[in-house]
């Protein structure tokens, strides 16, 4: 049964789900949609899952209204859904600035399809994860529609606690699955699979009947889930969720929805899937600090965070908050930093009109903070810094960078501590 491994499975359901929300229940503060991964649209993750044998509904894409015609009739469907490609959720209660409602819509017709289309592409779809004015489409999907007679839950990711991949499933799918494991984490099913030996049969023949499917079913289901732990291990994937995992009134096992993360560290190797990464959706910030192998986050405060590290920033913007300050981003070193990023660094965010102190709260492991003064103080020179800098640098080379920022002869505030950084910079801001 379940209920052995019900609590952790739902656990890290819930983990996983939790994280890229963190941010933004910390803060309040956040307008626009993080995109520190990579994120594929709708039709890559589906061409990918279809491309290694996973069933999906047949489709095509198109980037006009007559394209999406002719797709429409060239699938010969029952029933067509026409799909917004954009990368933010909740397409379907979405608005478009040509006045259309609705970023997903089902047709018999394929004249309709193009009529719809005419309405999507190149207006802007605004949902409720994207900012106020939408994201501009420029391309829509147009897939065979299939009647789902049951829908269940199906994810294979990285576990931490597990030393591995995990699959994790439920008979209860189509819905959101962190509410499921938190009142019926009996109906949550866990299978951890061992990345030498790989997924067995009988874990994938287990998981099937788990989910619910039974006789000729079951064997195909097993097969499709066989087929989303061989696509996982081969692109490098974090995790591959399919939601619903679904069955058809004909008898077929089929992966209505994925969502598919993955490993960056993985990049080197896997240059045709990062080369489909779709940067039009991001802020062109955002794109500038990647040119200089940066991470940046805008928020919409006036406090600017300079860390290294995505669990540090996240505690900078806590802090700053706790002591009535608001970050105006976050932008995050990484670890082999050069002084040239530290320059980029602080071009990208004194750019920004709202920044009116900039807060840099570096913890040195394999950062050098040598470095680190040695670029912010070329940064202050050569841009004429003009708003407050507080500095609070710990670890490597720590006693060798206080000495450059101290002798620099520059207007640089020093922080013992992070309380004591963030203390400063908002009160550098409450003084203006």
């Amino acid at each position: 049964m379940a209920s052995p491994v019900a609590a952790q499975a739902g656990k890290l359901l819930r983990h996983l789900a939790l994280r890229p929300r963190l941010l933004a229940a910390r803060s309040q503060a956040v307008q626009l949609t993080p995109r520190r991964w990579l994120n594929l649209q709708e039709y890559q993750s589906k061409k990918l899952m279809s491309d290694n044998g996973v069933k999906v509904q047949r489709f095509f894409v198109a980037d006009t209204a007559n394209e999406a015609l002719e797709a429409a009739k060239k699938l010969n469907a029952k029933e067509i859904v026409l799909k917004a490609q954009i990368l933010a959720g909740g397409r379907g209660k979405g608005v478009f600035s040509s006045g259309l409602k609705g970023g997903v819509h089902l047709t018999k017709d394929p004249k309709v399809v193009g009529q719809l289309a005419k309405q999507m592409i190149g207006y802007n779809l605004a949902t409720k994860q994207t900012p106020k004015e939408g994201v501009k489409v420029n391309k829509v999907m147009v897939a065979e529609a299939l009647d789902i007679s049951r829908e269940t839950y199906l994810a294979i990711l990285m576990d931490r606690a597990s030393n591995g991949p995990v699959l994790v499933g439920s008979p209860q799918g189509g819905v959101d699955i962190e509410e499921v494991a938190a009142t019926n984490p009996e109906l949550i099913f866990k299978e951890q699979i061992d990345i030498i030996e790989g997924i067995k049969d009988s874990q994938a023949q287990r998981m099937a009947e788990n989910l619910g499917f039974l006789g000729p079913l079951k064997n195909q289901a097993a097969d499709q889930i066989k087929k989303l732990y061989n696509l996982f291990l081969k692109i490098d994937a974090t995790q591959v969720e399919v939601n619903p995992f679904g069955e058809t009134p004909e008898g077929q096992v089929v992966c209505f929805d994925a969502k598919i993360n993955f490993d960056d560290n993985a990049e080197f190797r896997q240059k045709d899937i990062f080369a489909m990464d779709d940067k039009s959706e991001n802020e062109p910030i955002e794109n500038e600090a990647a040119r200089y192998d940066l991470k940046y986050i805008g928020l919409d405060g006036n406090i600017a965070c300079f860390v290294n590290g995505a669990g540090l920033a996240m505690a900078t913007c806590d802090i700053i908050f706790l002591n009535g300050g608001k970050p105006a981003n976050f932008l995050d070193l990484g670890g082999g930093v050069k002084e040239s990023q530290v320059y980029q660094a602080f071009k990208l965010l004194t750019a920004d009109p709202k920044v009116e102190a900039i807060l840099v709260n570096i913890f040195g492991g394999i950062v050098n903070c040598a470095i680190i003064a040695n670029g912010i103080t070329k940064a202050c020179r050569e841009l004429e810094l003009k708003v407050p800098l507080v500095v609070r640098l710990e670890g490597t080379n720590v006693h060798e960078a206080q000495n450059i920022l101290n002798n620099s002869g520059l207007p640089i505030t020093s922080a013992v501590d992070l309380e004591d950084a963030a203390k400063k910079a908002v009160a550098s801001v409450t003084k203006k």
